[in-house]
């Protein structure tokens, strides 16, 4: 079983661990955000009903698709400073649990504040489990993805009111941050920022867009407006979710199946 949380919503994935198959899928948004005490009387709900008659499940995992997060090269990583390297980005509380993801073989770091109530509770229900940061799974896969590529590409994850920027070159990252956005107009002026900083030109670099978006989206429209060479991610696993699914859908949650 794989769960996102997101203060925007909800995933729930359980699949067959030898044939990749999908016995139960559902997603829950929200109109506002939702608190972290929110999510867990969802959760808890899903898992006490929907899901009742389909444990014991051989693996729990929790992704936490938040923007309390970044990026630190691993040799310049110190546990013991954890929160020193959020405070200057992300709005955190003394009191904040600090956790972090190293991705092997990539010198990456990605430290963020997971919601110690919800890891609390899969705790409590199933024993051990894993939790990761969207940004881990992002990176890993897409690095995965371009360990060949010469040449910048970047990728766009968006969300409900949250989008994630990432560029590849040569197999490295140069860049991973979230951007919070109400309007397509959010969305673009932050993107156009990421490539004028960059210095990479909107009409020519190879732009693959993944997640909540399709084609006569806003947000699709206004982007292709100002960014030429764009595509949607193709997966190496064509699994569907729903009738209504695509290949870009839920990236994270296909990722670890």
């Amino acid at each position: 079983m794989s769960v996102q949380v997101s203060l925007t919503g909800l995933s729930f994935l359980v699949s067959k661990e030898d044939t990749k198959s999908v016995v139960f899928f559902t997603e829950k948004k929200y109109t506002s955000k939702a608190t972290p005490e929110e999510l867990l009387v969802d959760i808890s709900s899903v898992i006490s009903n929907d899901l009742k008659d389909l444990h014991p499940f051989s693996e729990v995992v929790v992704i936490y698709a938040t923007h309390l997060y970044t990026i630190v090269p691993t040799p310049l990583f110190d546990e013991s400073k954890a929160s020193d390297y959020l405070k200057f980005n992300s709005k955190i509380l003394a009191n904040d649990f600090i956790s972090f993801d190293t991705i092997e073989n990539k010198d990456i770091t990605s430290v963020y504040v997971p919601y110690v109530n919800i890891n609390n509770y899969f705790f409590e229900q199933f024993g051990s489990f894993k939790y990761y940061h969207a940004s881990t799974l992002l990176i890993k896969s897409i690095l995965d993805l371009e360990k060949y590529t010469i040449e910048p590409t970047v990728y766009i994850n968006v969300s409900e009111e949250i989008f994630d920027f990432i560029v590849v070159k040569n197999g490295s990252l140069l860049i991973c941050n979230s951007y919070l956005y109400k309007t397509p107009e959010d969305f673009i002026y932050y993107i156009l920022f990421c490539f004028e900083q960059l210095k990479l030109d909107p009409d020519l670099v190879k732009t693959i867009i993944l997640g909540n978006i399709n084609k006569g989206d806003d947000t699709y429209n206004i982007l292709f407006k100002y960014v030429r060479n764009i595509d949607f991610l193709k997966t190496i696993q064509p699994i569907f979710f729903s009738n209504t699914d695509d290949t870009h859908h839920n990236f994270l949650l296909k990722a670890i199946i």
